[in-house]
């Protein structure tokens, strides 16, 4: 089971990026998306989750508007679309799936069952 995430990169306040994260041993239409990042010196914290059907999608405050989480079961990706990107957003932004065909969506990291290695977004002002 692998979880690969990339699309990071360097990009200036205002801009955009697209992350992607390619699942491959296992069905991610099974699993919940959870969007993390870690900054230096900074816990992980959770930005974006969906739902294993796209039937719901929940944000952190601090991302509210600007991000957008996304999945193509068929292409066993999902994808968070990053917009108005801001110098607190640079950190390691990494992707995980969590076994639940519901609609609840587990924030904690530590109930998350699979992770990807993690793709370094760097916004500079």
């Amino acid at each position: 089971v692998q979880l690969q995430a990339s699309g990071g990169g360097s990009v200036q306040a205002g801009g955009s990026l697209r992350l992607s994260c390619v699942a491959s041993g296992l069905l991610l239409g099974h699993y919940a998306i959870g969007w993390f990042r870690q900054a230096p010196g900074k816990e992980r914290e959770g930005v974006a989750f969906i739902t294993s059907k796209c039937h719901k999608a929940e944000y952190a405050e601090s991302v509210e508007g600007r991000f957008t989480v996304s999945r193509d079961n068929g292409k066993n990706t999902a994808y968070l679309q990053m917009n108005s990107l801001k110098p607190e957003d640079s950190a390691v932004y990494y992707c995980a799936a969590d076994q639940n065909l519901g609609n609840y969506l587990e924030k904690r990291p530590t109930e998350y069952d699979y992770w990807g290695q993690g793709t370094l977004v760097t916004v500079s002002s």
